[in-house]
């Protein structure tokens, strides 16, 4: 079965983390399976990062080819261990002032990214039961929703500030974000941008 095989989270510069997933249509037993695999992975990544939340995470980065994206129910409360699956989610529309703050990602270990974003965002998707949802977000909500759709069409949020040497930032020992050497850890740097020349 596919999920003895995809319990890992895969990292830069893998190469599946760069490929447009296909859309899921039908919703069947093995999406629901896909779903509890994402969401264990999660939990399990969160347990070894006592810093972090693991606020969402997308099919892909478990090495799964199909539009599914996870999102925890509360984004401020690593209690809370309840996430919501979208499925097949589309941006209709964003709009509002765009505001850069702070983004990691599971697949791009120990570096954080200030990255702008538009504050709202209209979006379609499926949930678990088949039935069609549209959300109006703000803020965190949209940010995460955004840089999760990304992964689907095989973008990480350090492509939206690749250019940009201010933002760039890591987690230190104590739980801080510290900014990083641009020059020496992220221009040129393969791992982060395989395809560079």
């Amino acid at each position: 079965m596919w999920y003895n095989r995809y319990m890992e989270i895969i990292k830069t510069p893998d190469p599946r983390l760069r490929q447009k997933s296909k859309k899921v249509n039908h919703i069947t037993d093995e999406t629901h399976e896909i779903v509890d695999k994402m969401v264990k992975a999660s939990l399990d990544w969160e347990k070894e990062h006592p810093y972090e939340l693991s606020a969402a995470m997308a099919a892909p980065q478990l090495g799964i080819n199909q539009r599914i994206i996870i999102i925890r129910d509360d984004l401020e409360d690593k209690e809370n261990k309840s996430f919501t699956a979208l499925i097949d989610p589309e941006v209709i529309k964003t709009e509002g002032k765009t505001n850069k703050d702070y983004e990691g990602c599971l697949s791009v270990p120990t570096i954080y990214g200030l990255v702008p974003r538009p504050d709202k965002a209209r979006i379609k998707a499926k949930i678990l039961d088949g039935n069609e949802v549209r959300i109006k977000t703000t803020g965190t909500l949209t940010r995460t929703l955004l840089h999760e759709i990304d992964h689907l069409d095989g973008i990480l949020f350090i492509d939206h500030i690749k250019d940009d040497p201010d933002a760039w930032f890591e987690l230190d020992d104590k739980g801080e974000i510290v900014p990083i050497d641009y020059e020496k850890r992220v221009k040129g740097n393969k791992e982060l941008f395989p395809n560079e020349d």
